[in-house]
């Protein structure tokens, strides 16, 4: 049983509940048939094993987080999400599943490197849209957020996993080679909010680092990488 206003899906087995103020009429026609992430889950699911540590950038409802945890370990799971408002949502949702060892952070995570400044984020309602705040952003909607480096957070979590759909900001990640304990790296693209040269930066970071495309896992905008064998 859940308190008005609120809504609750099961999907693969783990139980959701979201904010109705926070669904539209997509949204939830998704999650109500189970398709909701349906690709993430299904590449996260595909490649995952326990033990591994995953970095999940861009949390949502926590569906994938909890997804992660499932095959590897809650306590080996680290999800960041920007939109202040989902993160009671998102701790709701990993603890009512029995995966409340994750660790959720807060904050958006724009570049390599973080900075002191907050950064604006567009808090939009439903949490789908939620983005880095840009020209079109109404003031009602604007919020700062604790910008965190990517770097920082690779050199802090040491994951062999990452997972990130964080609304096009993935443009500003893969301007140079990524450690080399990182091992799979599977990204929702956005190609509506970048020029195809973005797309063609990504392979080549993701090939000067040693991995390779993943076609197993990946469909459609789902991008997947694996570490080359004997790297």
């Amino acid at each position: 049983m859940v308190g008005a206003g609120m809504a609750e899906y099961d999907i693969d087995g783990l139980r959701m509940v979201v904010p109705d103020a926070a669904l539209n009429a997509r949204i939830a026609a998704k999650l109500e048939a189970g398709t909701y992430e349906a690709q993430e889950a299904r590449a996260a699911a595909m490649r995952l094993r326990a033990g591994q540590r995953v970095l999940e950038l861009g949390a949502g409802i926590g569906y994938v987080s909890a997804i992660c945890a499932r095959a590897v370990g809650a306590g080996h799971v680290t999800c960041v999400e920007a939109n202040p408002a989902m993160l009671p949502v998102i701790r709701a949702n990993l603890e009512r599943n029995g995966y409340g060892a994750v660790t959720l952070l807060h904050g958006a995570v724009t570049g390599r490197e973080g900075t002191e400044a907050p950064i604006a984020f567009d808090g939009a309602k439903t949490f789908w849209a939620g983005r880095i705040a840009d020209g079109e952003t109404s003031a009602a909607r604007r919020v700062d957020v604790p910008a965190l480096g990517l770097d920082g957070l690779l050199h802090r979590v040491r994951p062999q996993v990452v997972i990130m759909d964080i609304e096009g900001a993935e443009e500003h990640l893969f301007d140079a080679p990524w450690p080399a304990h990182v091992a799979t790296v599977m990204l929702e693209l956005h190609p509506g909010r970048y020029p195809d040269t973005v797309v063609q930066r990504i392979v080549d970071c993701m090939s000067a680092s040693g991995l390779t495309y993943d076609p197993g896992p990946s469909c459609g905008r789902i991008l997947c990488f694996r570490k080359l064998r004997g790297r």
